[in-house]
């Protein structure tokens, strides 16, 4: 091979080397891009680019509850032309709850739907996100606190009265009961909890016997609510302020082959209303998820467009039994 041959061929093949080297870079490129696009939730080709964007973070994705609040979230935003993207942790966990707030805030959204979790360092997002001019309506649980428009859910003081009464009046105000919370820490359920107390504080012969913290879970429920019932037989009344307490709570008698006490639940799972209609569970708070979400977007969007917004929006918290008198009690 020549002298200019060889030149030509180490010429070509660094040509060729150069031009990987750019492919490979530009590939990375690509990819970064696409990465920070997940990151933020830039909108790509395909989506309304001049849509305004809601973000819904919720307790636990796959939740029942939640994915209701979804529904009417997203029924009502696209009744006015708005984007909703939604989010939660696969399981309860208040650190990704935090995380996917930051992730909102950072991403542009134009409003934000989301659950309170007491924590200040949530309070400070959410202060964060108003000052960029995002519009924060809490959803299911408040942070007080904070700098968010609006609260949007049940009034949870009230709904624990009204379970307070439904005990005190099927007990006829003498009697030992149980109670468990999802979450020692989440201010709805300290909320249905004080007003409950409030209720029962009326009734000299009324006492709470124990408190415990289900965590949201059914397994949880039912060893929580087997413990207490085996510590205190004197129990006749178990609350539940949680979706899957009342039918933790019939689990752990039937497992254990205890007396089944009068069980109060709270919310409207399938197992809970099949509960109340063989009798096995006294009464339900029948919460309005769906309503949630539709009316927490409706405020989104006036206060987007610089409209002033009532403060605090309670929806309907419904008491369902199947004794027929309303009373709550078994039915026969």
């Amino acid at each position: 091979m020549t002298s200019k041959s060889k030149s030509k061929l180490l010429w070509n093949i660094g040509l060729a080397a150069l031009l990987l080297a750019l492919a490979a870079c530009l590939a990375q490129v690509a990819e970064t891009a696409r990465s920070v696009r997940d990151l933020v939730g830039v909108r790509g080709e395909g989506e309304s680019v001049g849509a305004p964007r809601a973000v819904l973070v919720s307790q636990e994705a796959d939740n029942p509850f939640w994915r209701a609040v979804e529904r009417g979230a997203r029924e009502a935003a696209a009744q006015g032309g708005w984007l909703l993207e939604y989010a939660g942790p696969r399981r309860i966990d208040p650190e990704e709850q935090l995380r996917l707030l930051d992730k909102a805030i950072a991403s542009g959204a134009d409003a934000i739907l989301v659950q309170g979790i007491g924590d200040e360092r949530f309070r400070r997002l959410i202060d964060d996100a108003v000052r960029r001019g995002i519009v924060v309506i809490t959803v299911d649980t408040d942070e007080p606190g904070s700098a968010r428009q609006a609260y949007v859910g049940s009034n949870n003081e009230q709904a624990g009265e009204t379970v307070g009464l439904l005990v005190a009046e099927a007990s006829r105000g003498r009697g030992a009961v149980g109670v468990l919370i999802g979450d020692e820490r989440a201010p709805n359920q300290i909320q249905r909890l004080e007003g409950f107390r409030r209720a029962i504080a009326r009734y000299p012969g009324l006492a709470i016997a124990d408190v415990a913290a289900s965590s949201i879970s059914r397994l949880r429920a039912a060893a929580e609510a087997e413990r207490m019932l085996r510590e205190h037989p004197e129990i006749g009344f178990m609350v539940g302020f949680s979706s899957l307490d009342g039918i933790g709570i019939g689990d752990a008698a039937e497992r254990a082959g205890l007396p089944l006490p009068n069980i109060y639940a709270f919310d409207d799972v399938p197992e809970t209303m099949a509960g109340i209609a063989g009798c096995r569970i006294a009464a339900t708070i029948q919460q309005q998820p769906a309503r949630m979400g539709e009316l927490a977007m409706e405020l989104a969007r006036q206060g987007a467009a610089g409209q002033p917004l009532p403060e605090y929006n309670y929806t309907a918290a419904d008491v369902v039994t199947a004794d027929p008198s309303g009373a709550g009690g078994h039915c026969s």
